[in-house]
């Protein structure tokens, strides 16, 4: 493993074996090739095992409410445009209780990186079915079988108009890597949803599972084809890996913002209070 400077030196919470080292190192690795410096790196989270990543890694973290990891990020980025800013958490965060908060950061587009660590199940409650746990998998509080339709988080991604939609596996981490630098780099929200196993509560989709049941898209297929991606998304035998859809970018959510609209670029958290003014509304 390459050192970088986002390398943490403490103990992990998360199981041996667990998909999100992997994941974990394919981030760090995108960010060390990116030269990115831990000073101007922001990652937000929610909660859950894969909201634990910003405490494993040298750079400044916000870790809030469960599912909210997006609107922390989205606020960040529009009080410091200059930071590289990152929503970290697992399909439950952000497809369950941030499943509101998904479909409405896509929509307002700021200029941050999603990343969803997608087990197919909730692994810090011990195990219950997520939104993207596949009907009929036997949970720990389903023992006959999940009976709803799980989400398709990639195609309801571009339906609300996401310009940067991609899916990764733990089990590759140079491609995945790849993939995370192409979505940092992207202008607007980019969402790389990162395919995983739960070594300790999900027996059904294993390491084992994800290398025979996944393939990356080969080099002809072509991101920019609003209709292919969307019924690329509906394949899962086996399910593709790579970059589903980019798009020319649109104006961001904090370019639209009042304070930037003048044209001034500094920073929010860099002004200087407008304290006479405050003073005046209060009397």
């Amino acid at each position: 493993m390459i050192k970088t400077a986002y390398d943490y030196d403490g103990e992990f919470s998360w199981c041996p074996g667990c998909g999100d080292f992997k994941i974990l190192e394919a981030l760090k690795l995108a960010l060390h090739e990116l030269e990115v410096d831990p000073k101007n790196l922001v990652l937000a989270s929610g909660i859950g095992q894969a909201a634990k990543m910003p405490h494993y890694m040298r750079c400044n973290c916000v870790q809030g409410l469960h599912g909210r990891g997006l609107p922390l990020a989205t606020g960040i980025k529009a009080a410091n445009k200059n930071l590289t800013v990152i929503a970290v958490g697992g399909d439950g965060d952000m497809y369950g209780e941030g499943g509101n908060h998904f479909i409405h950061a896509i929509r307002r587009n700021p200029d941050i990186t999603n990343i969803v660590c997608n087990n197919m199940i909730y692994g810090l409650t011990k195990g219950q079915g997520s939104p993207t746990t596949p009907r009929g998998t036997k949970t720990s509080t389903q023992p006959f079988g999940v009976t709803s339709q799980p989400l398709n988080p990639l195609l309801l991604a571009i339906a609300a108009g996401a310009t940067f939609v991609a899916r990764g596996s733990a089990a590759d981490v140079p491609k995945t890597k790849e993939l995370l630098k192409q979505a940092i780099q992207h202008k607007g929200y980019a969402l790389v949803d990162i395919m995983q196993p739960c070594v300790s509560f999900n027996k059904t989709h294993s390491w084992q599972w994800l290398m025979q049941e996944t393939k990356w898209l080969d080099e002809t297929y072509d991101p920019c084809n609003l209709e292919e991606a969307m019924k690329l998304t509906l394949q899962t035998e086996p399910y593709p890996l790579g970059l589903f859809y980019k798009t020319e970018p649109r104006v961001t959510f904090e370019e639209v913002q009042a304070p930037y609209l003048s044209g001034d670029d500094t920073p929010l958290w860099a002004r200087k209070p407008a304290l006479d003014a405050v003073k005046k509304l209060l009397a």
